[in-house]
């Protein structure tokens, strides 16, 4: 997932950058110095014709739309079809687009496949179809124009060649005025065909045209005075200088300065390749047409200083933004709905960085680079975190499905009691368990709750009688309390009988209700531990008497003995205590479903009540050995 955010963000600044062509930068006024006779130079705004036309037309090929790659690709196979050469900044802007088209189209079939629970690693692209088609036309425009450079760089070399011929002509017929003045037919056709030629290297053409300037004006300066077809010659190019003059004042006027300043440089161009005029009013000639290009050369430099400071503000804003993202804290981001939350912050900072135009040149790499190496940072972790996420989400799933088979493996059983324990533990776990994917949810569920509702439906209706016997026991015994609280309030020589009658019902009593059980059995206990205390002192009574008797005459022949004694018996009381818990536990988890449980619980009942009358019994005699050792110490 992160991989495709952080293609997005790339996708994003690459449309941003296509979409506002970075301006050349003017440094310094435009503006040309040199007067014309010495010879006029080149001006610095014809020097920068190459890049404003490639700005121009860049400008141009980036106002095209393409929505869908297919429209990429027909435009492709187009320009590979027809005999064009096909522009630089168009064929490089295809490929960005083609290529955001295709990655655009594989984020989306990763997506799916790790939606659908695919493994990120066993995740295999589908070859584009439309790719060997773009490669193919690329090829055939990448050969053409090739081809078309070699034959350029062909004929500037011939172009050059014939050039230097020229100049060395015009040089040998500008040597003496009988030269001058008898060839002037020549040195017309040389100009003619120097204007014809085109292209040479670029490292030539400003020295080609300054010589040729050169030698120009010297051929011409040898001409006798008053030479007809000189004259004429002046009054031409005096004509097609001051039209150009005209027309440069004239591109003041026009309100887009790209534009004038590009067919100012046509201007300049055509002046250079327009003879002399007259030498008297060659300075004044230049001059007007210098004046007239610095202010174009002016506006042009105005209009990009204007760009210059809307690139400083851009780059402020995307500083901004930039803080804003590095200020974006991950650590806290536990849950799907808290990375989409930041997700979609980051998004809008996204959007809002594609309204931005470029920073300055200088800056602009850095910038980028910048926000994008946040934008992969926070995606890269979000990828991490969905990862490890993956592997909880598969770890659960697991461990659910161990539970669902588990319940259903006990579904059908009867053991009510440790079945039905088990599945509550199983519940538990389930509720400690975390989340599952999505998609295996709610089908575990219903496995896991169907396994248990068919487990304690069916328990539920095998127990239906035994609850109900429950019930009736529970109500046997509270009366059985009822009888010995009555006897707890009367006096007679035979309660204790009466006690243990009772105490023999009670414990031919089955079950009563699980939740009922330790409530009744102590109301039964104490009022028991009552009666006993009041009316069971016969035999107890005889026993402790003959104790103290014997305890007595053991204190007048051992004097020290008694501190040992207590010691014996206060064991022997802990020792019972512990018993008559033990045997209390066992009770509780025997089953009367049997005879034997009946039995078996009757008897350990019988044992504790026992227990329970040598523990009283003990009680007194280590009482009434601290009696004694009390007066011991009187």
């Amino acid at each position: 997932m992160d991989s495709l955010e952080t293609n997005e963000t790339t996708a994003l600044e690459q449309s941003s950058e296509i979409q506002n062509p970075q301006p050349a930068t003017v440094e310094g006024e435009v503006e040309t110095t040199a007067a014309e006779p010495t010879p006029e130079p080149e001006s610095t705004a014809t020097e920068t014709i190459p890049e404003t036309e490639a700005e121009a037309q860049e400008q141009a090929i980036v106002q095209q739309t393409f929505h869908t790659k297919e429209e990429v690709v027909a435009r492709v196979q187009e320009i590979a079809q027809s005999d064009e050469a096909g522009d630089k900044a168009e064929l490089n802007l295809l490929k960005q687009l083609f290529y955001k088209f295709h990655n655009a189209e594989v984020q989306e079939a990763f997506r799916a496949f790790v939606e659908a629970g695919g493994e990120e690693d066993k995740f295999m692209p589908q070859i584009d179809p439309a790719e060997p088609a773009f490669r193919e036309a690329m090829q055939v425009i990448r050969e053409r124009r090739a081809a078309i450079q070699e034959a350029q760089e062909k004929q500037k070399q011939e172009n050059l060649k014939r050039k230097l011929e020229i100049l060395d002509r015009i040089q040998q017929l500008a040597s003496t005025p009988e030269e001058a003045n008898q060839n002037f037919d020549e040195f017309k056709a040389l100009q003619a065909e120097w204007k014809e030629i085109k292209a040479v290297p670029a490292e030539r053409a400003t020295e080609l045209w300054k010589n040729y300037q050169l030698y120009v004006e010297q051929f011409y300066d040898l001409l006798k005075l008053g030479h007809e077809l000189r004259d004429y010659d002046f009054r031409k190019n005096l004509e097609i200088k001051t039209r150009l003059i005209g027309q440069a004042e004239a591109l003041a006027n026009n309100p887009d300065i790209l534009q004038a300043f590009n067919q100012l440089q046509t201007l300049h161009q055509e002046w250079k390749e327009t003879g002399p005029v007259a030498k008297e009013i060659r300075d004044v000639v230049w001059e007007k047409f210098k004046e007239a290009s610095t202010v174009i050369n002016r506006k042009h430099q105005a209009h990009f200083e204007a760009i210059k400071a809307r690139e400083e503000e851009n780059l402020a804003r995307k500083t901004a933004l930039c803080e804003q993202l590095e200020a974006i804290e991950t650590d806290g981001l536990k849950t799907f709905a808290d990375w989409d939350a930041v997700t979609q912050k980051i998004k809008e900072l996204q959007t809002e960085w594609k309204t931005l135009g470029f920073a300055p040149q200088k800056m602009n790499t850095a910038i980028f680079e910048r926000f994008r190496k946040s934008c992969d940072a926070f995606f890269e972790k979000k990828t991490a975190f969905f990862h490890d996420l993956k592997e909880e989400l598969s770890a659960n799933l697991a461990k659910k499905k161990a539970l669902v088979e588990k319940a259903e493996s006990l579904r059908e059983s009867t053991d009510w009691r440790s079945t039905g324990d088990v599945l509550i533990n199983l519940q538990k776990q389930w509720k400690e368990i975390g989340t599952v994917p999505r998609k295996y949810s709610e089908e575990l569920w219903k496995r896991f709750t169907a396994a248990c509702d068919q487990f304690f439906e069916a328990r539920q209706a095998a127990t239906a009688d035994v609850r109900s016997e429950e019930k009736a026991n529970k109500e046997q015994k509270l009366g059985i309390i009822a009888q010995l609280k009555e006897l707890a309030e009367t006096e007679g020589d035979n309660v204790i009988a009466q006690v243990k009658e009772l105490q023999q019902k009670w414990n031919q009593v089955g079950h009563v209700p699980f939740r009922d059980k330790e409530a009744l059995y102590k109301e039964y206990r104490a009022v028991c531990d009552k009666l006993y205390d009041a009316y069971g002192v016969s035999q107890a009574k005889r026993r402790l008497n003959n104790f103290r008797q014997n305890l007595q005459q053991r204190v007048e022949k051992e004097a020290g003995s008694l501190d040992t004694e207590r010691q014996r018996m206060q064991r022997a009381y802990e020792r019972m205590q512990n018993e008559i818990k033990t045997y209390e536990n066992n009770i509780g988890f025997l089953s009367v479903g049997s005879k034997k449980g009946n039995s078996l619980i009757e008897s350990m009942n019988k044992k504790v009540e026992k227990l329970r009358d040598e523990l009283n019994l003990l009680a007194q005699k280590i009482k009434a050995v601290d009696e004694q050792m009390t007066e011991g110490q009187g």
